[in-house]
C-alpha cells in the first residue's frame, strides 16, 4: 500500500509547488490610490483604509485621497464614523475611487421638533421637513418660494414678483378660521419667533412644518395655525471647509396681459355704440382717427402703443453670491456665512430722467454660529445673524396697487411714451375720451427707497446634569432681535408734451398748407427738483427661555421629558401709543417608547397673551399621541417587503390669539369726539364738543381654540427604497372672534366682538417616494405628494337668508357668491318688431331688459324674477383646497438633474373690472384682446365665452357670477436644475475638492385654464407686480 501511494505523494507535492509559484507570480504588490467621497460627491478625510484581516492600512487626507501598497487580490476595507463600511477587492486596476453611504438608519435619523429633536422612529406628530439641497436649488429672492411642491399640507401662493416683496402667502392645512389674514403659521428660526423668508438659503440646514396638535401644543396659544421651524447651519468637527457659490439670472414675467391695439379698440368701440343705438355722427372715433390708427401715418398724434411691451424689459437681471466656511475642533465648532442677493426691476429706462425710478432690491445676509464646549458637560452656543435690505420702487400717483391698475387701464392711443426725451401725452384734441397713458401713474414722480436693517442675536447654555441623574440636562437661552427701517420718498414732477398738428395750433395755418400736418407740442407742467421726505420706525423684542430635559433608556424602555419656561416682549415704538406686547408661558412634554415599538407622548402648553384682559390671558393646551411600530413585532420578522411600518394618532387643543389689528377689544367702551357738539347758554350760546360711543368693549374676549385630531401611517418597502407617508386630520376651530349680525336695529348699538364663530376643517395628505441606486453610478428618485383640506363654516352669527344657497354658513371660508349663468341670450329668445327691436319672449325670466348676447342668469329659487335672492355660492375660495407636488431627479457620474412640479385645484379667482369689463367702468379704459376674440356676435353666438361688447348696457353683464369666478387650477414647473460636478485631479493643486456648474429655472412652464393672467396672481382691486419666470446659471466651488 505504501509503494502504491508514493507516486501520488510526489504528484501532490508538485501541484502544491505549482500553486505556490503561481501565487507568487500573481500576488504582486501594487500601489493603489483613489478618492473616497460621500453620496453628494464631497471628499471624506480621515477614512480608514485597511487590508482586510491585517493591520496594514492608511487614512485619507483632507481631499479624501489615499495611497497604499497592497498585494493584488486582497480586499480593502473602508470605514468611517457615521458611514457604512465598504469592502472592495483589489484587482489589476490601481485607481480605486470609493463612495461611502450614510450609515444613519430610520432608528437613528433625527427630526427637528418643537424645542428640540427626536429620533424619527419615535416621532408621533405630523411633521414634514425640507433639506438644504431643495432650498438652494430655487433661484428666487424669498426662500419661502422654495417650499412649493415639496411639502404636504402646505399651500404656497406667490401672487407678486416684485423685487424684495415677493413673499408667498403660506397656509398649513388650509384655513381653519373665519379670516385668512389670521390663519398664517407661527414662524420660528432657531427656536425664536422670527421671519425667515429673507434668509439666505445657504444659511439654512432644514425647514420643518409642524401640523397637528401633538407637534404644536407646546406653543399653546400661538400654535393653532401650524408652525414653521427653520434650523440654520452649525459647524462640525474637521478642518475648515469653504464653499463659494455664485449665480446670474435673467427674469421675465410668466404672463402679461394682452390688450387690443388702437385700430381694434376704435372699431370695436364704435361698433358697440352702434349696437347700443348711438347715431353715426355721435360715435367716439372719427373715420379719420380710425384710418390713422390703421395706417400708422401719424403715430405721434394717433399713437398705437402696446404698453406691456413698451414699459417692461424683455429680461431683467438677478444675481446671488455666497461664501461660507465651516469646521472646528472638539472644543469649538463654527459656521460663518456671507451672502448677497440683487434683483432688478422690469421697468424700462427711457433715459430722460437723472434718477432711477425702477424697482430694485439688494440684500446682504450675514451669519456666525459658534458652539463652544466649555467643559465636558457644558456647551455654549452663540448665534449672530442678520441682513441689510435696500428696496426701491417708483413714487406713484395713488399708491402701488393703483399704479398697476392704472397701467392696465391705459389705452394704446393715450401717448407715445418718451420720444426724444419728451414725455408725450395725447390729450382730447382729436379723441374726446378721458384717458391716461401707461407712464402716468409713476413716470416723473420720483422714487421711494426702503432701507431695513435686521439683527438677531442668541446665546444658549446647556449643562449636563448626569451627576444628579443620568440623562438630565439644563439649558437657558436668551435672544434679542431688532429691526430698523429708514424710508425715503423723493417726489418731483415732469413736463408733458401733447402732440397736435400745426393747423390746430396756429390759426393762420389752413389744412391746405403744406406744413399743416407738422407736429407741434402743447406743454403742461414743469420739471421739479427731487423733494425729500423721510420717516423711520423700529421694532425690537427679547426672548428668554429655560429648559430642563431628561432622556434615558432603561433596558427596552426609553423615557424623555421636557419642562420649559419662556417669555417674550415685543416693542413697536409709535404704534399703539408705544405699548409693548408680551407673552409668557410654559411647556411640558413626556415621551415613552418600549423597544422602539410602542410609543406614547404627552405635550402641553400653558401660555398667556396680553391680547386679552388680565383675567382671560392664560390657557392650558394639552395633546396626547400614540404610535405603534408594527415592523418591530415578532410576527413581522423574516419578511423582506415591508421594511418599516408605523401607525400613529394624536388628539389635542391648540390656541390662536391673532386678532388682526384689533388689539384692545377687551378694553372698556371707546368714545370719539362728536362732530356736532352741544350749545350751552341762552343769550350767547357757546358750542362745545361732545362724545359719541364708537365701540363697546368686551372684557371676556379670549383666544380661538382648535380641537385637532390626526391619524397617520409611515411605511417603507423593499429595503427602504419606497416610502409612503399618509395623514388624515380633523380640526374644529371654536371661539372664533365675530361681531354679532343678528341684532335688531332698535338696540341702537354696535355690539362688541365675541367668541362665537366655529369652523370645521378636515382633509388628508399623502407622500410617496421611490429611491434607487443602480450599478453604483446611477441613482434616481421619484416623489409625489398631494394634500386636501376642506373647511366649512359651522357658525358665524349670520342673518338667516331667504334661500339656503345664499348662506355663508355651511360653505368654505372665502367662498365666492354670485349669480349662476345659463350662457348668453340668443336671438331665438326674443321677438323682433318691424324696427328691429328685440323683446324677450314672455316665457323667459330676465334681468334688466337684456339684448341678444347678454348674460343669461339663472332663476335659482324659481320665483319668476332675477334679484339678489338668486345670488348663491359659485366656484371655490382663493385658497386651494387641493395642492399637488411632484419631483424627479437622478445622478449619473458627475451629472445631476432635478425637476419640481407644483399644482393646485379646487381654487377660484374673481376677475374685477380690469379683467372683465370692456373699456372699464368709465368706458374709457383699456380693452383686453380676449374680450374681442371671445365676444358674442351673431356669427359666434354659440361659441362665444364673453358677452356682447356694449357701452351703455355693460353693467347687466358684469354682475358677479360664475362667468367671472374663474377656475384657477394650475400645474407649474416650479423648478428645474441640471448640473455637472467636476472632480478632476488637477483641482487639488488649486485647493479645490470639487466644482459644480449648473443651469436652473423657476416657474418655467404653467398649465392653467386661467389664460389671461398668472393663476397665482391677484385679480381683484389690489393688482400687483407680475409673477416672474427665472433662467439661472450658477457655479459652486468647494475648498
Amino acid at each position: 500500500m505504501e509503494n502504491k501511494f508514493k507516486p501520488m505523494k510526489s504528484m501532490g507535492f508538485l501541484i502544491a509547488m505549482l500553486l505556490f509559484c503561481s501565487t507568487v507570480i500573481f500576488a504582486q504588490e501594487l500601489q493603489v490610490s483613489g478618492k473616497v467621497t460621500d453620496l453628494g460627491g464631497d471628499p471624506l478625510p480621515g477614512v480608514a483604509v485597511v487590508v482586510k484581516g491585517t493591520t496594514v492600512g492608511t487614512i485619507t487626507g483632507m481631499n479624501g485621497e489615499y495611497h497604499l501598497n497592497v498585494e493584488s487580490e486582497k480586499v480593502l476595507v473602508f470605514s468611517f464614523i457615521g458611514m457604512k463600511t465598504k469592502e472592495v477587492a483589489v484587482g489589476v486596476n490601481t485607481l480605486m475611487n470609493v463612495i461611502l453611504e450614510d450609515e444613519t438608519t430610520d432608528l437613528e435619523e433625527v427630526q427637528v421638533i418643537a424645542y428640540g429633536s427626536q429620533k424619527k422612529v419615535s416621532v408621533v406628530g405630523a411633521i414634514t421637513s425640507v433639506g438644504n439641497k431643495d432650498l438652494v436649488s430655487t433661484p428666487t429672492g424669498s426662500v419661502a418660494n422654495s417650499l412649493a411642491g415639496h411639502v404636504t399640507g402646505l399651500a404656497s401662493i406667490q401672487s407678486s414678483g416684485q423685487p424684495g416683496a415677493n413673499d408667498p402667502d403660506l397656509y398649513i392645512r388650509g384655513i381653519s378660521t373665519l379670516d385668512a389674514s389670521t390663519s398664517t403659521p407661527l414662524m420660528m428660526v432657531d427656536g425664536v419667533e422670527r421671519d425667515f423668508m429673507q434668509l439666505d438659503p445657504e444659511e439654512i440646514e432644514s425647514i420643518s412644518i409642524l401640523k397637528d396638535a401633538s407637534a404644536t401644543a407646546v406653543y399653546g396659544i400661538r400654535g393653532a395655525n401650524g408652525v414653521i421651524l427653520v434650523t440654520t447651519k452649525r459647524g462640525s468637527v474637521g478642518k475648515p471647509k469653504i464653499s463659494v457659490s455664485a449665480s446670474m439670472s435673467m427674469q421675465q414675467p410668466t404672463q402679461l396681459l394682452d390688450f387690443a391695439d388702437s385700430y381694434t379698440y376704435a372699431t370695436v368701440y364704435n361698433k358697440a355704440q352702434l349696437n347700443d343705438g348711438i347715431a353715426e355722427d355721435k360715435l367716439m372715433f372719427s373715420q379719420d382717427a380710425i384710418d390713422n390708427f390703421k395706417t400708422g401715418e401719424n403715430p405721434l398724434v394717433y399713437p398705437n402703443t402696446d404698453w406691456m411691451d413698451y414699459l417692461f424689459k424683455s429680461f431683467a437681471k438677478q444675481h446671488k453670491e455666497n461664501v461660507n466656511i465651516t469646521g472646528g475642533s472638539k472644543r469649538v465648532k463654527y459656521f460663518v456665512s456671507l451672502g448677497f442677493f440683487s434683483q432688478d426691476g422690469m421697468l424700462e429706462d427711457f433715459g430722460s430722467l437723472d434718477y432711477d425710478y425702477n424697482f430694485g432690491y439688494n440684500r446682504f445676509n450675514y451669519r456666525s454660529n459658534v458652539d463652544v464646549e466649555v467643559t465636558n458637560t457644558t456647551t455654549l452656543a452663540l448665534t449672530i445673524g442678520g441682513r441689510t435690505e435696500d428696496r426701491v420702487e417708483p413714487n406713484t400717483k395713488e399708491g402701488m396697487d393703483q399704479m398697476w391698475r392704472q397701467i392696465y387701464w391705459a389705452v394704446p392711443f393715450s401717448g407715445s411714451g418718451v420720444v426724444d426725451d419728451k414725455y408725450l401725452v395725447n390729450g382730447n384734441n382729436y379723441i374726446d375720451l378721458q384717458k391716461k397713458d401707461g407712464l402716468d401713474p409713476f413716470y416723473g414722480r420720483g422714487f421711494k427707497e426702503f432701507n431695513k436693517n435686521t439683527l438677531n442675536f442668541d446665546i444658549a447654555l446647556k449643562q449636563k446634569l448626569d451627576f444628579v441623574t443620568e440623562g438630565l440636562r439644563f439649558g437657558v437661552k436668551a435672544a434679542y432681535n431688532t429691526s430698523y427701517n429708514h424710508n425715503k420718498t423723493r417726489s418731483t414732477s415732469v413736463r408733458t408734451y401733447d402732440p397736435i398738428f400745426l393747423k390746430d395750433a396756429e390759426t393762420n395755418v389752413s389744412a391746405e398748407d403744406p406744413n399743416a400736418y407738422d407736429v407741434v407740442y402743447k406743454t403742461s407742467g414743469s420739471f421739479g427738483n427731487l423733494g425729500y421726505n423721510e420717516d423711520t420706525d423700529k421694532a425690537r423684542n427679547w426672548y428668554a427661555e429655560a429648559t430642563l430635559n431628561y432622556n434615558r433608556n432603561f433596558g427596552l424602555h426609553a423615557v424623555g421629558a421636557l419642562l420649559l419656561y419662556n417669555q417674550r416682549r415685543n416693542y413697536y415704538p409709535e404704534q399703539y401709543a408705544d405699548l409693548p406686547t408680551g407673552y409668557i408661558g410654559s411647556a411640558f412634554r413626556a415621551t415613552y417608547a418600549y423597544n422602539n415599538r410602542y410609543l406614547a407622548e404627552i405635550n402641553m402648553g400653558y401660555n398667556g397673551s396680553e391680547q386679552f384682559d388680565s383675567k382671560k390671558r392664560y390657557g392650558l393646551f394639552p395633546a396626547v399621541s400614540l404610535g405603534w411600530v408594527i415592523t418591530e413585532e415578532a410576527f413581522m420578522q423574516g419578511q423582506d417587503i415591508l421594511s418599516f411600518l408605523k401607525i400613529r394618532g394624536s388628539y389635542g387643543l391648540v390656541g390662536n390669539d391673532r386678532l388682526g389689528a384689533n388689539r384692545f377689544l377687551y378694553l372698556p367702551d371707546a368714545y370719539d369726539v362728536s362732530a356736532g357738539g352741544y350749545n350751552f347758554g341762552i343769550d350767547v350760546p357757546q358750542s362745545l364738543p361732545g362724545a359719541s360711543e364708537s365701540r363697546i368693549g368686551n372684557p371676556n374676549l379670549t383666544w380661538e381654540t382648535a380641537v385637532k385630531q390626526n391619524y397617520g401611517i409611515d411605511a417603507k418597502f423593499f429595503d427602504n427604497q419606497l416610502s409612503v407617508n399618509a395623514d388624515f386630520f380633523i380640526e374644529d376651530r371654536e371661539d372664533i372672534l365675530v361681531t354679532r349680525a343678528t341684532v335688531p336695529g332698535y338696540v341702537a348699538a354696535t355690539l362688541p366682538a365675541v367668541n362665537l364663530g366655529e369652523v370645521n376643517n378636515k382633509g388628508g395628505e399623502i407622500e410617496v417616494i421611490w429611491r434607487q441606486r443602480l450599478n453604483g453610478n446611477f441613482n434616481y428618485f421619484i416623489k409625489l405628494n398631494a394634500s386636501h383640506a376642506k373647511n366649512k363654516i359651522i357658525f358665524k352669527d349670520e342673518v338667516r337668508p331667504n334661500e339656503s344657497y345664499m348662506a355663508a354658513t355651511g360653505r368654505a371660508v372665502g367662498q365666492h357668491f354670485g349669480y349662476q349663468t345659463l350662457g348668453f341670450w340668443q336671438e331665438e329668445h326674443f321677438d323682433v318688431d318691424n324696427e328691429g327691436s328685440y323683446t324677450l319672449k314672455p316665457e323667459f325670466v330676465s334681468y334688466q331688459n337684456p339684448q341678444p348676447g347678454d348674460v343669461r342668469y339663472k332663476d335659482r329659487n324659481n320665483d319668476g324674477k332675477i334679484d339678489t335672492d338668486d345670488i348663491g355660492y359659485v366656484g371655490y375660495s382663493n385658497v386651494p383646497q387641493t395642492t399637488l407636488g411632484a419631483s424627479f431627479g437622478f445622478e449619473y457620474k458627475g451629472f445631476d438633474f432635478k425637476t419640481v412640479w407644483a399644482g393646485a385645484t379646487n381654487v377660484s379667482r374673481y376677475l374685477d373690472d380690469t379683467y372683465k369689463v370692456a373699456f372699464g367702468a368709465t368706458k374709457s379704459r383699456s380693452l383686453l384682446q380676449y374680450m374681442v376674440d371671445d365676444a358674442w356676435t351673431p356669427e359666434t353666438a354659440y361659441s362665444a365665452t364673453y358677452p356682447r361688447i356694449s357701452i351703455t348696457g355693460a353693467d347687466r353683464n358684469m354682475q358677479k357670477s360664475d362667468l367671472w369666478v374663474k377656475d384657477a387650477s394650475y400645474l407649474r414647473l416650479k423648478n428645474l436644475e441640471l448640473g455637472y460636478t467636476v472632480k478632476a485631479s488637477f483641482m487639488n493643486k488649486l485647493g479645490l475638492s470639487n466644482m459644480r456648474v449648473y443651469f436652473s429655472g423657476y416657474n418655467l412652464l404653467t398649465f392653467s385654464r386661467l389664460k389671461m393672467v398668472d393663476p397665482e396672481a391677484k385679480t381683484g382691486s389690489n393688482s400687483v407686480y407680475p409673477v416672474m419666470r427665472v433662467y439661472n446659471l450658477g457655479l459652486n466651488l468647494k475648498f
